[in-house]
Parts: structure tokens; sequence; C-alpha cells
């Protein structure tokens, strides 16, 4: 595993507010939230972007996808809505380099998709 924050995370090296786990993810607390609910959900397997998923890990996005739609509905907010963002390298906002995506709801998300 590589050694990014996530991983450290992951391996419980340092703390964060842990809202999900299984042998494939970990979905945890945002600690720069964007909105109310800002969670990320982060695989455990090691790929850098979104450009390095291969075709035989395509179900991982899947599998990040789904339990955000799982956590939405189990939380609460799922009818109200949501949105999921995954961005990929430096001009797409990503900071962290491996994959993952933010789950931003609780309120009124203006911006893109408008």
């Amino acid at each position: 595993m590589s050694d990014t924050i996530f991983h450290k995370i992951v391996r419980r090296e340092i703390p964060a507010t842990i809202v999900y786990e299984d042998e494939h993810l970990i979905a945890f607390r945002d600690i720069a939230p964007q909105a109310p609910v800002h969670v990320l959900f982060v695989p455990k397997e090691t790929i850098a972007t979104l450009n390095d998923v291969r075709e035989d890990q395509a179900h991982i996005v899947g599998r990040l996808a789904h339990a955000a739609a799982e956590y939405a509905k189990r939380e609460g907010f799922a009818e109200d809505g949501y949105r999921i963002v995954m961005n990929c390298n430096a001009n797409g906002g990503q900071t962290v380099f491996q994959i993952h995506l933010h789950l931003l709801a609780g309120a009124p998300l203006g911006g893109f998709g408008r």
C-alpha cells in the first residue's frame, strides 16, 4: 500500500471519523467539509487517479458509488438529494493521489450540473 494520508487512515496511523468500512473500502468525514455532510469513500486497493483505473478494476468505482448511495439512504438524506464527485489530477482538483469519491449533502448544492 502506498503512503498517502488515506492509506495512513486505512492503517489507523492517523485518526479519522470513520463512518463505514468493509474489506474493499473505507469511508470517513472530510476534515475540511464543503457541505454539512462531506464524506470520502476510498478503496483499499491503491489506484492513484481515475486515469489509472484498469478495465479489471472498473468495479471498484461502482463499489464506491454504491457505498455512497447506501450511506445516503442509511443516514436519511437520499431522497432530499446529494452529490458525488471524483476529481482527477491537479487541474481536476485532486490533491490526494489515491482515487476517492466525495459525497456532499445536507444543503442545496449549486454549481455544476444545473
